[in-house]
């Protein structure tokens, strides 16, 4: 398997999804209150902060139509669906039955651990993607 999103590009969106995944529904009582008060934990409730999931879209949108079903087929070898060995299988199913990949990705629970159990299916991984040495 040879993918064509390059692993920096997908380590992006791996990041992105983390911050993602992170964010909580808002339930504080106390939105007016003073931020420095709430420890500042409104910044991870879904309803004050839309950047995160703008910028996970758009790095997502801006793939062309195989780099998204790539990142779609690995987030299918990370739940289990797929294994390695059935990279094509996974990347058919994409094409047959996925309409809207964004969407599709940015409802998966956890999206940013099941990429990097796909990447590391094939002994990959985002360990040294973006460190200076």
């Amino acid at each position: 398997m040879e993918l064509t999103i390059s692993l920096e590009e997908l380590c992006r969106i791996i990041v992105r999804a983390k911050e993602y995944d992170a964010q909580v529904p808002a339930v504080d009582p106390n939105d007016s209150s003073n931020m420095a008060d709430d420890d500042a934990v409104d910044t991870l409730e879904d309803e004050t902060n839309t950047s995160v999931e703008e910028e996970l879209q758009s790095a997502i949108d801006d793939l062309n139509e195989d780099e998204q079903a790539e990142v779609y087929a690995l987030m299918l070898v990370g739940r289990g669906s797929y294994d390695a060995s059935e990279w094509d299988d996974a990347l058919q199913l994409v094409a047959d039955e996925v309409s809207d990949i964004t969407e599709e990705l940015l409802e998966t629970p956890m999206l940013a651990s099941l990429l990097e159990a796909g990447l590391a299916a094939f002994d990959l991984s985002c360990d040294d993607i973006g460190t200076v040495s």
